[in-house]
């Protein structure tokens, strides 16, 4: 029997996000959990039986836990440690060890086990059920009562169940059963019975069931009884799976008949907010996820149909916490087949109104970031079987038993457990992308964290090294939907290049490691293409210009769907699709795809485009969705493919395949960039490619339903000309979905805009650098890995490029020196450093200050002053200076006036990004 107890929320400081301004870090309370969550997802040293928990309860800062089991060991498994447990072990809930109270639940014939466990409301007495003949000795009938004092079985209560007990319940006077029993005491009691719960008497209590009782529990007023099992009927009225009777005679009051009859009930709990059923099914159509019910008139109020037998339920201060191997959440909106989530937690009740139902359910309350792990483990391959929560010293405890033999990936058998507070697990590292398509404006982004037990994290955003971040951002995730998140800074310049990085803090104050470094080059003039996508209204927009697997940047304004890379296609591919721009991704047609983070529907209207190039006869998807991610998608439409001669196919499903197909003759794997795009509206299905309508179609709806995007393939069954492969072999550049139907002028205007010229951007490293320093006038420190510029006394800088020549039809529209500041401390400068060309003749070998090269007197560019913290800086340079000089080795030193010293990085340091560059932009004239 369960019962929900309150919880004092841990007092959490929450985090806004900031502007593009230096954000105020603010750390939050250690060790808080972010409500409603109760419980942390750090496993805890638990003392580990050698067996299978089955049953849980607890009382007065004791865990008990029954099962079948014959000894219990340390959590590190110590040698020669282990203790005899025969099916039954008390455990202290603080320290996780074994106390005192031992018994031994056995059987003459066969094998013992203990399947239920419920503590008296004055927590004085513990009862057992199962399946068993004796407890240390005196003579029971698979149930019996314990006094928790002395830990010694009431051998004045021997009732007699001649088959296994399954669950129990107890109130103030009275023990109710569930199991496979027929009788009683030789009285006739079928599944379901009640006993003096002093004596053991038997009551007369009849709810008699046609199949097992799984599930027993009393409503909180003490009038009726909630049964759960296999049964079709009880008392002779059909009902399946579930019903409520009276507490008092077992007389029929609530019966159920949408329960599917491959369904069973395994667990019922109830408190305050309602009562809730734990489901296990097999076969076709079965139903193996949560009922949440009302207490007012038994009714439902709604239905979690997340496939994977639920084996426990346990409500506690507003969060329905749950044991199951739940795989496939496609009906609840949220994770589709795949990966076996043991442990979930979602609220009991809407925070609101409840949505509308659909397939005629009402759908469940949301999940909670709360996930630990475990694995199918013993005996059935089931995982965790039963939870309970027990309190000592102000700390509450989340205890759970199975047949599971890891926990968050570490060996512990059958019993684990998770308290209150003492958060310690970090999140993920985040994987940051940047880029910009017009001056003024970097969009940084970011796939979000996942953090074991809290779904809402801080992300601080870091510029060019810098030790304080620019930003701050608050953006929620779970394990299986973790949108992009995105801040845009404002504040840089065109021409210049940046850095940044993420970090992910929890609400405990736990923080990932910065995540690699994203560089980006803001451009002089607005990059046309992108900006003619982004304008048009993408809502999701994949340039593939990424660095780090598995994330795929979403360019799109609003930016939240960002792309993983499945069994890792080729990253930057050049040439792309787009003139002087972006790189692309190759896929092998074997294996490889990207799929979207975020489950989405796609509305009566849309628009989905691509660049490709190939010379595959096998074909393939180029784009489309489906509801499955790293599986086969089972519903899929609104994709465009490939067939094996070269034609493009755009189709959608609306109760029937609907497709536009190019020509006979318009065959597209000729190895050349081309560009697709399918629209859906008002006005019907159209097929353009490379800026040309290749047919339309009268059809203007296709199903709804919940997936993801998929680009380089998936599943294509049986549709029309279906090629040889359902996977894409080629490049893919430049990938947009659009909630509307573009227009065949909109279309054709990308397709031009991606041919015009547009700017290009180089970065050149020093190819040789050195300083001199006049306090050491004879030295030459051409192999230093830092370098140093100072006015008295003084140090110079020199460094030395090799600059490209001008693109054929463009100029160089501006240019950037960018240094990194060295980890030394005090490594910035608060005097202006100023960049000016080197007329004489130098080298890094032996340059000294003895001999130091004479410098131009008109400066290229300044630094004003260069902060502390090892950082890169960038500062314009002077164009029109440097455009004579280009396709020449070229010079430029670093010179100051005042005494405060700059200590930047060198091209012989290994420190990331730390050689000095020129970052050179060429523009159509």
């Amino acid at each position: 029997m369960r019962r929900s107890r309150g919880l004092t929320a841990a007092l959490v400081l929450s985090l806004a996000g900031a502007g593009t301004g230096i954000g105020l870090v603010l750390m939050p309370e250690a060790s808080a959990i972010t409500p409603p969550v109760a419980f942390t997802a750090d496993e805890l040293p638990t003392w580990q039986p050698n067996g299978i928990v089955f049953a849980m309860a607890q009382a007065n800062g004791t865990v008990f836990a029954g099962g079948t089991f014959s000894a219990v060991r340390p959590p590190d498994g110590t040698s020669g440690a282990e203790q005899e447990a025969v099916n039954f072990v008390a455990l202290d809930a603080a320290t996780g060890k074994p106390t005192s109270c031992k018994l031994a639940f056995t059987i003459g014939d066969g094998s013992a086990t203990v399947r239920a466990l419920a503590v008296s409301k004055d927590k004085k007495t513990l009862y057992a059920g199962g399946y068993f003949g004796a407890v240390n000795g005196t003579p029971v009938s698979s149930a019996a009562a314990i006094d928790i004092e002395s830990c010694t079985p009431k051998a004045s209560f021997h009732p007699g169940f001649p088959a296994t007990v399954r669950d129990l319940a107890v109130t103030d006077d009275t023990l109710y059963a569930a199991g496979d029993f027929g009788t009683v005491e030789g009285q006739t009691r079928e599944r379901f019975a009640a006993v003096d719960a002093g004596s053991g008497a038997l009551k007369p209590f009849v709810a008699n069931a046609d199949e097992p009782g799984r599930a027993i529990e009393i409503t909180p007023d003490g009038k009726n009884a909630l049964l759960g099992g296999d049964f079709f009927s009880v008392n002779g009225s059909n009902t399946h799976a579930l019903a409520v009777v009276n507490a008092t005679t077992g007389a029929v009051a609530k019966t159920y008949s949408n329960i599917p009859s491959n369904s069973v009930v395994k667990d019922i709990a109830t408190d305050s907010t309602g009562f809730y059923t734990g489901n296990e099914g097999s076969g076709g159509g079965v139903f193996d996820g949560r009922i949440g019910l009302r207490l007012s008139d038994f009714s439902e109020k709604w239905r979690d149909r997340c496939l994977g037998a639920t084996q426990a339920v346990l409500p506690y201060d507003g969060v329905l916490y749950s044991s199951s191997h739940a795989h496939d959440c496609s009906l609840e909106g949220q994770f589709p087949d795949g990966k076996r989530n043991f442990f979930n937690a979602q609220l009991t009740d809407y925070e609101g109104a409840s949505p509308a139902p659909v397939d005629g359910f009402v759908r469940s309350p949301r999940k909670l970031g709360w996930h630990p792990t475990a694995n199918d483990g013993l005996g059935e391959g089931i995982g965790p079987r039963a939870m309970t929560i027990a309190e000592k010293g102000d700390v509450k405890y989340m205890w759970a038993g199975g047949e599971f033999t890891a926990i968050n990936g570490k060996p512990q058998q059958a019993l684990t457990r998770f308290a209150s507070t003492g958060d310690v697990g970090a999140p993920t590292t985040p994987v940051a992308s940047a880029g910009s398509v017009k001056p003024g404006e970097v969009q940084v982004r970011w796939r979000t964290s996942y953090d074991a037990d809290d779904s809402k994290l801080t992300y601080r955003i870091y510029r060019n090294g810098s030790a304080s971040p620019i930003a701050t951002v608050a953006a929620e995730s779970l394990e299986w939907e973790r949108p992009q998140a995105s801040w845009n800074d404002t504040t840089v310049k065109a021409g210049q290049s940046y850095t940044y990085r993420v970090t992910a803090t929890d609400a405990a104050g736990n923080t990932s490691a910065l995540s690699a470094t994203a560089s980006v080059t803001v451009p002089s003039s607005v990059q046309a293409y992108p900006n003619q996508v982004r304008a048009d209204g993408a809502n999701l927009y994949w340039r593939y210009d990424d660095t780090v697997s598995p994330y795929v940047a979403d360019s799109s304004e609003s930016g939240n769907t960002s792309g993983i890379q499945l069994n890792a296609p080729a990253l930057r591919q050049t040439p792309g699709a787009i003139s002087g721009a972006s790189t692309a991704m190759g896929f092998n047609g074997t294996s490889q795809q990207v799929y979207s983070d975020h489950r989405q529907t796609v509305g009566s209207a849309f628009s989905v485009e691509t660049w490709f190039k190939t010379n595959t006869t096998r074909g393939g998807k180029l784009i489309g969705f489906g509801n499955n991610t790293t599986r086969n998608s089972g519903t899929y439409d609104k994709q465009i493919y490939m067939t094996n001669t070269g034609r493009l196919v755009f189709g959608v499903y609306n109760g029937s395949t609907r497709t536009v197909s190019t020509g006979l003759f318009d065959t597209y794997n000729d190895n050349k960039w081309h560009h697709v795009v399918g629209t859906l509206g008002a006005g019907g299905m159209e097929l353009i490619v490379d800026g040309q309508s290749k047919g339309t179609l009268n059809v203007t709806s296709a199903i709804s339903y919940e997936g993801y995007w998929h680009v380089g393939g998936d599943n294509l069954g049986s549709w029309p000309t279906k090629p040889t492969s359902n996977f894409f072999a080629g490049q893919i550049d430049e990938t947009a979905v659009y909630p509307k139907a573009l227009t065949a002028a909109q279309a054709k205007n990308h397709y031009d805009l991606a041919k015009a010229p547009s700017d290009t951007v180089s970065k050149v490293s020093a190819t040789e650098d050195t300083y001199i320093n006049q306090g050491a006038p004879s030295a030459a420190n051409g192999a230093s890995t830092s370098l140093a510029v100072r006015g008295t006394s003084a140090y110079e800088t020199y460094l030395r490029f090799n600059l490209p020549a001008a693109p054929a039809g463009q100029v160089l529209k501006s240019a950037a020196l960018q240094i990194k500041t060295s980890t030394q401390a005090s490594a910035g400068t608060a005097d202006k450093v100023s960049v000016v060309p080197v007329t004489g003749a130098w080298s890094g070998a032996s340059t000294t200050f003895n001999n130091k090269p004479t410098l131009g007197t008109t400066p290229l560019g300044a630094f004003a002053s260069v902060p502390d913290g090892s950082a890169i800086q960038s500062t314009p340079l002077d164009t029109a200076a440097l455009s004579p000089v280009l396709g020449s080795s070229y010079s430029l030193a670093l010179t100051s006036t005042g005494t405060d010293p700059l200590w930047i990085w060198s091209m012989e340091s290994t420190a990331a990004d730390a050689a000095p560059q020129l970052v050179l932009t060429f523009g159509p004239k």
